[in-house]
């Protein structure tokens, strides 16, 4: 429960360098497909549906990209910079579809910082169980922010 705790924040913007990388490794479970299809309402039959599926030029069905970008702004939530970062900007192209039950291993790279903009500039690359790049993009990120300590518990929970 995060309701009465503090949540370690991730680092700030002078802890972080150009060329720093993070890799991660997804695979995409029914239960991921069914989570984000309920709580969306998404019924694209491109998504769930085999027969309508077989018919196009993927063959079978995919994942919705915007599940995929979930796990990227997941990565930099958790990861790099961590707890506290926000993102600004992001550019991200699906290079080629994911399918169901496909494992993505992303590289993320820290490739500019800016502390006049409190600013990082990171890339992120995603590869397929058979080595294609299925995703590109480029994030500007704000690292988290310190914050001064208050007295007293004032602001410490959402």
């Amino acid at each position: 429960m995060l309701l009465g705790k503090k949540r370690k924040l991730g680092r700030e913007i002078a802890e972080i360098n150009v060329g720093e990388k993070l890799t991660l490794t997804e695979k995409i479970e029914d239960k991921d497909l069914l989570l984000y299809l309920g709580l969306t309402n998404d019924s694209n039959p491109l998504y769930i549906q085999h027969d309508y599926a077989s018919q196009t030029p993927y063959k079978k069905p995919i994942v919705p990209s915007i599940m995929l970008n979930g796990i990227i702004n997941s990565a930099i939530s958790k990861y790099l910079p961590g707890p506290g970062s926000h993102i600004l900007k992001q550019e991200i192209e699906y290079v080629k579809p994911v399918f169901h039950y496909g494992t993505i291993q992303f590289l993320f790279e820290v490739t500019e910082v800016s502390k006049s903009s409190h600013t990082i500039q990171i890339t992120v690359h995603g590869t397929n169980e058979d080595d294609e790049v299925v995703i590109n993009g480029t994030l500007l990120v704000c690292p988290p922010h310190r914050i001064q300590v208050m007295d007293g518990d004032t602001l410490e929970n959402f």
